[in-house]
């Protein structure tokens, strides 16, 4: 069974997708729940922070958590800047910056690093705005298929 925390936060992702990028991250069929279980189970990789001072991640599917070596658990207890190494959290939080800004960005490429320490460089990243069903700003997302381990 999926949470309807999971049910809400994956029609925010992709509604505020398609709102941005005016395509959709996954076929838009089939019920609120059997989307969220198709989000969670894509070979790419999603995930979301909230609006918190320091962000934490509050969202991340099997390919994120898989990428990252973590639990749910921990992922959703992590602060997003710590998916880069402090050299590139600079760049990172220049990019957050620019999106929430313009709302969205296509084709980042940038360098995390996993719980392990194993770094990898992300190409051809979308970040976008998270968007409420109230047009309010409630966080930023990010998805990739094309990854290079370092």
């Amino acid at each position: 069974m999926i949470s309807a925390f999971l049910i809400d936060h994956t029609q925010r992702l992709l509604s505020s997708y398609r709102r941005w990028t005016g395509r959709d991250l996954i076929p838009a069929s089939g019920s609120l729940e059997e989307r969220a279980r198709h989000l969670f189970n894509v070979p790419f990789v999603v995930i979301s922070h909230g609006t918190e001072e320091d962000p934490i991640l509050n969202y991340g599917n099997q390919a994120a958590l898989t990428l990252w070596e973590m639990s749910w658990e921990e992922f959703t207890k992590t602060p997003s800047r710590l998916t880069a190494e402090p050299m590139e959290q600079a760049e990172r939080a220049k990019l957050l910056t620019e999106v929430s800004n313009k709302g969205f960005m296509d084709g980042y490429r940038g360098v995390r690093i996993s719980k392990t320490g194993r770094r990898f460089q992300v190409e051809k990243a979308v970040v976008w705005n998270l968007i409420d069903e109230h047009d309010r700003y409630c966080g930023q997302a990010a998805t990739f298929s094309r990854w290079t381990y370092l």
